[in-house]
C-alpha cells in the first residue's frame, strides 16, 4: 500500500507523518496522534462524533482521508481549551448539563464551535438546525441547545 508524507497543523502545532493513502482522518487523529477526543461512532458520517474543524469548516473525519488534510489546519476538541482554561462552550456544557456519557460531546462541541463562528447570536431553532448532523442518545438535546445558547451569550460578553 502506498504511503504519503502528510504535513498539516493540528491544534496549532505543525505535524509531519507518513500515512497510508487510505487512512481516514479520524484514525490519524485517534491512533497516530493520540487525540482520542475525536470519536469513531457510526463510521458513515451520520452521528457526528468524529466532527473536527478543517480550516475552520466542520468536517466529519470518518468521511475524510487523512491525505485530504495536506497543508490544512485541523482543530479537534483538544484544541478548544487554552491550557487549563476551558473554551466557553466546554464550560457551558459542564454548567448546563449538555453532556451525559460524553461520547458524542466532542462532536457537539466542534459543531457548536463552527455554528457560533458563523452565527454568534443564534436562536434556539438555529442551534438545533446547526447541530442536526450530530446524534446523542442520552441528553434529549435540550441541555445541549441551552449550553450553546449560554456559551454564545458568554462569548458575546453578556
Amino acid at each position: 500500500m502506498s504511503t504519503h508524507l502528510l504535513k498539516l497543523t493540528v491544534n496549532g502545532e505543525h505535524t509531519e507523518t507518513e500515512v497510508p493513502a487510505r487512512r481516514l482522518l479520524c484514525d490519524l487523529l485517534r491512533d497516530d496522534l493520540h487525540l482520542t477526543g475525536t470519536k469513531r461512532g457510526c463510521e458513515t458520517g451520520t452521528c457526528g462524533a468524529c466532527s473536527v474543524l478543517v480550516d475552520g469548516e466542520l468536517v466529519k473525519s470518518c468521511l475524510m482521508l487523512a491525505v485530504q488534510a495536506q497543508g490544512k489546519a485541523v482543530t479537534t476538541v483538544e484544541g478548544l481549551a487554552q491550557g487549563d482554561k476551558l473554551h466557553p462552550l466546554q464550560e457551558s456544557f459542564l454548567a448546563c448539563g449538555g453532556l451525559q456519557c460524553g461520547y458524542c460531546t466532542p462532536g457537539f462541541l466542534m459543531a457548536s464551535c463552527a455554528l457560533l463562528a458563523r452565527q454568534p447570536s443564534p436562536t434556539a431553532e438555529e442551534v438545533r438546525e446547526g447541530l442536526a448532523g450530530n446524534l446523542c442518545r442520552c441528553t434529549g438535546y435540550s441541555q445541549i441547545v441551552e449550553s450553546v445558547l449560554v456559551a454564545a451569550e458568554h462569548m458575546r460578553g453578556n
